[in-house]
């Protein structure tokens, strides 16, 4: 034992002495990149030649000079081992686990149990260890995220997450989101998971068409079935996915009953609703379930809402839509160089959903200013008896909608309007952001608010021009309450 402690006193020793010679190896000129900083105020210069440290450390590794501890990388239920020279001074600088392993050890040899998916990316996890950088693939993002967290890498922990929520919209074979999704919930990452959550809701069209939807676990599914937020082209869509869904996972029928409880068949036009009680094998199935739901929402079709608003509460889910893109909810926007000057547009959607409603149209007009002047400083050149400017360098984005006619119809209705603005992330075009406005949208403060329009690369551009969707929803309030 006593022989083993005094190896591993020397192997430090060595080690360390071979790191400070790498660095003393590193800092000469030759074979070395000079960066020159800022002069100091003594006048010194920095010289950088961490690059060449990291290559020497990185050549350390796969040569296995000095190595004091051999890693044996087990693959659980299989025969596949991988075999590591390490240097345990490295090992302990990065991880206090690798640290108390070590001391705990008997021998040379470090045996580790790990899973088939840590196990084929164990290389790039030591090899951060001795260079600080790896590269990532969007299969591997879980694994490294894995074997960081079970060793204590916090730096390369919070690195994976930050790849994971900026790679959501990257292009995967098979979709990568649900998986993430599903292993932020299994670690508690509630930052992740909303993330997650909130990309598949945006973006739940492409979802709805892409094979990653028939992964989607019933949790997930019934957590999206409930939100309003929901980005898609209708109502029908959703539910022609929900029955694709069940068709392909079989779940039980109290998971079927609860999903088709959540569609609001008040958002699908009446002839729709028709169609599929007679061809949807699932409502057919399951009609009993969902009568009372279907009943409900012929009746919102055939009745004016200001009378059925007399007798139902009409503030529910059902009757409550989502941002829907199609064109009776709203239009498409592109502004080319939006920096530029204020741009108007006038767009058409139907009153509302319901198919009392269907053949009446309210025209909209929406105005976009790059640089609107606040209502403070506008009050000010107002008492002082100058024309009032609708632009200034120093105000900031703003979007108006507005009603271009009122009318009795609109009793008993409120306008909420939603504006998406998209972007293109590697390569795939996205929901950046959703903006939410209540009647009048003046006042919102926070509508692009961070965005850099003037940039060409902006994040918030499209080949230089902003790309908007204005989706208008109309909400019924209740008016009488009938009385028991």
């Amino acid at each position: 034992m006593a022989r083993l402690c005094e190896r591993g006193i020397f192997s430090g020793v060595y080690v360390g002495a071979l790191l400070l010679s790498l660095y003393f190896q590193s800092a000469t000129v030759g074979g070395a990149a000079l960066k020159q900083e800022v002069a100091l105020e003594n006048g010194a210069t920095v010289l950088n030649h961490s690059m060449t440290l990291v290559q020497r450390m990185e050549s350390l590794l796969n040569m296995g000079n000095g190595s004091d501890v051999t890693l044996r990388v087990q693959t659980v239920n299989t025969d596949e081992v991988k075999v590591i020279q390490a240097h345990s001074l490295v090992l302990t600088l990065q991880s206090d686990m690798f640290e108390e392993l070590l001391l705990t050890r008997n021998t040379s040899t470090l045996v580790l149990m790990e899973t088939p998916d840590c196990s084929a990316v164990f290389d790039k996890f030591i090899r951060y260890l001795y260079c600080g950088e790896i590269s990532v693939r969007l299969d591997q993002a879980i694994p490294l995220h894995k074997l960081a967290s079970k060793y204590h890498v916090w730096s390369l922990q919070q690195g994976v997450t930050q790849y994971m929520t900026q790679h959501l919209s990257s292009e995967s074979p098979s979709g990568h989101v649900v998986g993430w999704y599903q292993y932020s919930m299994q670690i508690g990452d509630f930052a992740l998971r909303d993330s997650c959550l909130q990309y598949l809701s945006w973006n739940l069209s492409s979802v709805l068409q892409s094979g990653e939807w028939g992964s989607i676990s019933e949790d997930l599914l019934l957590s999206l079935l409930q939100r309003s937020d929901l980005i898609l082209q209708s109502e029908l869509e959703l539910y022609e996915a929900l029955e694709a869904w069940i068709s392909q996972n079989q779940p039980g029928s109290p998971t079927v009953e609860r999903a088709l409880k959540a569609v609001r068949y008040g958002m699908i036009p009446p002839q729709h609703l028709f169609r599929l009680q007679k061809q949807s094998p699932l409502m057919l199935k399951y009609y009993e379930s969902i009568r009372d739901l279907l009943y409900l929402a012929f009746q919102f079709h055939s009745a004016s809402p200001v009378q059925l608003a007399k007798y139902f509460d009409v503030n529910c889910s059902i009757f409550t839509p989502r941002n829907y893109l199609s064109s009776s909810w709203g239009s498409p926007w592109v502004i080319n160089n939006p920096t530029r000057d204020d741009r108007s547009f006038s767009f058409q959607t139907q009153l509302g959903p319901s198919g009392h409603d269907s053949s009446k149209r309210v025209t909209w007009n929406a105005l976009f200013s790059p640089r609107w002047l606040p209502l403070s400083i506008r009050s000010t050149y107002t008492e002082l008896g100058a024309m009032q400017p609708t632009r200034t360098d120093g105000g900031r984005p703003r979007i108006i909608v507005t009603p271009a006619t009122s009318s009795p119809d609109f009793a008993g209705v409120s306008f909420q309007k939603t504006v998406i603005v998209m972007a293109r992330q590697q390569g795939k075009v996205v929901v950046r952001h959703v903006y939410n406005f209540h009647q009048s949208t003046e006042e919102a403060g926070d509508f692009l608010v961070d965005a850099d329009l003037q940039r060409r690369a902006s994040e918030y551009l499209i080949d230089s021009s902003l790309y908007l969707h204005i989706v208008v929803k109309p909400l019924y309030h209740t008016l009488i309450v009938a009385r028991k």
